[in-house]
């Protein structure tokens, strides 16, 4: 496993996450594991689709990068979430990112650990070299200075990225035909365009992309906690609707969504060899989500890291994607540390 950057050097060291970029890991899976022979007659549409959203970053060295190949090796993935709209894209050339999300996936244990990072993140960018919030390194040096900065917070290294914006949800939740959720209140909420056009109305109810988006974000009522429920509602929503047998005519509305909005640095056939993710099934999905509290000491809002909570995060990755022992052998590493000195050393 090789960083974007030489990964031998190691660091010593509430969610504003956006729905749509979980939904693209997921509805991608979910697409390709149901009705193979459908889709064996989609693959050219689909080979297109993803062959145009390939972007690759330049390299930062010389140096050949080793790339691990996804549904073999364990490999991290970026979501990087997007406002592109009009507005934003004149107010910054770069913009920020609205939501980062990192994939950690293990074909071995067929699990996938996702890892929710509030906007506000006070941590260290790399690209100016001090520390700020965590959506502004896009805005900074772009998708390569989101990862090297994502990098540097967990010190694991980034394989991939797949960026995406808010058309991207809304279009596949409208191509899947809607999805059923609860609305737990009645509100007007902002559009993709930021305009108070969305008025949600309380029960379970069939939304389509635009409502589903708002709802994905809305959090005036309640908390960061809360809309962390409610996106992982809306997840399950949409994986219940992918997979149901009467969405397989929908999945090349599905795939067309996906490319229109879609950026990504990994090849069709990478993308593709997902597939074996999901043969026997959807893989065990653990979402983990980061701690702390607001800061306003500056007059400026941070959401500052709990340090404890962020290191066991650390761990948790570091052992998914095999870079330190797994959990079980971590277990018994705490157990022994009550033997004494010299057992430890000899064992």
């Amino acid at each position: 496993m090789m960083k974007r950057k030489d990964y031998k050097k190691r660091k010593k060291a509430s969610s504003k996450t956006r729905l749509f970029l979980k939904i693209f890991l997921f509805t991608f899976l979910a697409v390709v594991a149901v009705g193979a022979a459908y889709l064996a007659k989609l693959h050219n549409q689909t080979v297109d689709v993803l062959d145009r959203s390939y972007e690759p970053l330049a390299k930062k060295d010389s140096q050949q990068e080793l790339r691990v190949e996804p549904a073999k090796d364990k490999v991290s993935i970026l979501l990087v979430g997007v406002d592109e709209s009009e507005t934003r894209q004149k107010e910054e050339s770069h913009g920020r990112s609205d939501a980062l999300i990192l994939a950690t996936l293990n074909p071995k244990q067929k699990s996938v650990k996702l890892v929710s990072i509030p906007r506000d993140s006070y941590v260290y960018i790399p690209e100016v070299k001090y520390k700020d919030k965590i959506t502004h390194a896009h805005a900074y040096g772009g998708t390569a200075a989101s990862i090297d900065t994502v990098e540097e917070l967990f010190d694991i290294p980034i394989n991939y990225y797949v960026k995406m914006n808010f058309n991207a949800f809304i279009d596949v939740v409208d191509a899947l035909g809607g999805v059923e959720v609860e609305v737990p209140y009645e509100r007007i909420e902002k559009d993709e365009n930021d305009k108070n056009a969305i008025h949600l109305m309380p029960g379970l109810q069939r939304l389509d992309g635009r409502h589903t988006l708002a709802l994905a974000r809305t959090r005036k009522l309640d908390s960061d906690l809360e809309r962390g429920k409610r996106q992982q509602m809306i997840l399950q929503a949409m994986i219940k609707e992918a997979t149901s047998i009467k969405s397989i005519t929908k999945y090349g509305d599905v795939i067309n969504a996906l490319g229109e909005n879609m950026k990504t640095d990994m090849t069709s056939k990478q993308m593709l060899s997902f597939i074996e993710y999901v043969k026997s099934g959807m893989p065990e999905v653990d979402t983990l989500s980061l701690s702390g509290y607001d800061d306003w000491s500056t007059g400026v809002y941070y959401y500052k890291l709990d340090e404890r909570d962020l290191e066991e995060t650390k761990q948790i990755l570091k052992s998914h994607l095999g870079l330190i022992p797994d959990s079980s052998s971590l277990t018994e590493l705490d157990t022994n540390q009550t033997s004494p000195p010299s057992e430890v050393a000899h064992q």
